[in-house]
């Protein structure tokens, strides 16, 4: 199950994060804010669901720079810069570097929620898509060697002969080898079976 989304706002501004917050809990919308990147670092998780909103030019560690520390772990949290009018090209070097979004100060209501349930929603699909393949990774876990081989053939587009023919085993058996494969991996096709194993990337 995925847990409920935060948003997590890092500002050395205090008015802009009172200002975030009021918008959010009005939408009740978990929200997290910090004052700067290392405080905000210190409780960071990849596992943390949701999205970030990030000023560029924060005192010590900086908007690109976090993003650059968080990228290096393996973030997959969407982020969303927030610019002053002349950190445009910071901006645009951000949104290069993987960031979704950049949202220029003043900070207007309706287009911060835009941009965040944007985020909050390619979030969710990606967390979903992780929970998918983990499951998937599961069941590819449970298939003996023998299944596992026939299962990269199956997926290759052979058929039960020539799965037979290249294991040097009877046909019958191939059969049943394929029967257990997709009762293992609870496809109820082969195309269903070829599309589990694209997903994870597995063969």
């Amino acid at each position: 199950m995925i847990p409920e989304p935060t948003v997590y706002a890092v500002d050395d501004d205090l008015l802009t994060r009172i200002l975030l917050e009021k918008i959010f809990e009005a939408k009740s919308l978990k929200v997290e804010t910090y004052s700067s990147a290392e405080e905000f670092l210190a409780t960071y998780s990849p596992k943390n669901c949701g999205c970030l909103l990030l000023d560029i030019l924060m005192p010590g560690m900086d908007g690109l720079e976090l993003q650059e520390n968080l990228m290096a772990q393996g973030n997959q949290t969407p982020i969303i810069f927030l610019s002053g009018s002349d950190e445009v090209r910071m901006a645009v070097q951000a949104l290069k570097a993987g960031a979704v979004d950049f949202i220029e100060k003043p900070i207007e209501p309706n287009i911060v929620l835009r941009c965040v349930g944007k985020a909050l929603a390619l979030d969710q699909r990606n967390r979903y898509k992780q929970l998918q393949c983990a499951q998937i990774e599961q069941r590819i876990s449970l298939l003996t060697p023998r299944e596992t081989e026939v299962m990269r053939w199956i997926t290759r587009g052979k058929s039960n002969k020539s799965i037979a023919r290249i294991l040097d085993i009877s046909t019958r058996t191939a059969e049943g080898h394929r029967k257990k494969v997709l009762d293992k991996m609870q496809a109820d096709s082969i195309v269903d079976l070829v599309n589990m194993v694209l997903e994870v990337q597995e063969f």
